[in-house]
């Protein structure tokens, strides 16, 4: 008896160990954030549908914002001042939010979270699964620039000229950088650095620990491998679980034959 349940313990941690790596097997498809991710690679091992039309969603006006897709979710913005998610798959309505204003900004989708501007001046925080507002951040102009997240940090312009680095849980600002003009651009991050356009006709590379004095760049765990340590920490003690369910079951059956002879 001892044997068998030993045996089935065995089964089902490698079975659950299986089901555990199921998630990453799509997470490279996700198109999370404009331009696919926080560096603007654009790059996704995803194909296409052979340009078939497969659904469509009116909305109740022009629709600039690009999709973002994460957990068979899309989510997109709209002229109606709605911030919609959509099935993947069907199309279907799950839920939309209304902003004040036009939604051209691109989602992005961090951590069970969407953050979008809006021209309504505010940055928004919503909950992925419902829809319900978490925070929002007012600057001095539209938002028409689409936020990147990375390390626990949005990273967002405004019309007013400014870059704001936002706190992601609490959408408390950590600072802002002032150009000389409107920031439409979308702030790309790569290696701790921030780069984006502005109006006055000047791409900036800003530290993402800054002043309006100077910089300092800090070098922080990109979120996407936060989020994978935090995901797999739990598999080494699966595997720990296992072996010793492996030594068991060996001392078991010696145990068995010694009784035999």
């Amino acid at each position: 008896m001892r044997i068998k349940f030993a045996r089935f313990f065995l089964v089902s941690l490698t079975v659950l160990l299986c089901l555990s790596l199921l998630p990453f097997a799509g997470a490279t498809d996700d198109w999370t954030m404009f331009r696919h991710d926080a560096a603007h690679s654009g790059y996704s091992t995803s194909s296409s549908s052979g340009g078939v039309k497969l659904w469509s969603f009116p909305t109740g006006d022009q629709v600039e914002s690009s999709p973002a897709v994460a957990g068979g979710v899309v989510y997109v913005g709209s002229y109606d001042h709605n911030v919609y998610a959509l099935n993947a798959s069907t199309g279907a309505k799950i839920w939309s939010y209304t902003t004040g204003d036009w939604v051209t900004s691109s989602p992005a989708v961090v951590g069970g979270v969407v953050y979008v501007g809006s021209y309504d001046n505010n940055t928004y925080a919503l909950n992925a699964s419902s829809g319900v507002k978490l925070w929002s951040f007012t600057t001095g102009g539209w938002v028409f620039s689409s936020p990147a997240v990375v390390g626990g940090v949005v990273y967002v312009g405004s019309e007013d000229g400014n870059v704001y680095a936002l706190n992601a849980a609490s959408g408390v600002k950590l600072w802002s950088f002032p150009t000389g003009d409107q920031v439409e651009s979308s702030p790309a991050v790569v290696g701790g650095v921030v780069y984006v356009g502005s109006a006055d006709g000047k791409v900036y590379s800003i530290g993402t620990h800054t002043t309006t004095t100077g910089t300092k760049t800090v070098t922080s765990i990109p979120q996407a491998v936060m989020d994978l340590f935090l995901q797999l920490l739990w598999i080494p003690l699966l595997i720990i679980v296992a072996l010793l369910a492996v030594a068991l079951l060996r001392k078991r059956k010696a145990s068995s034959k010694g009784k035999q002879i």
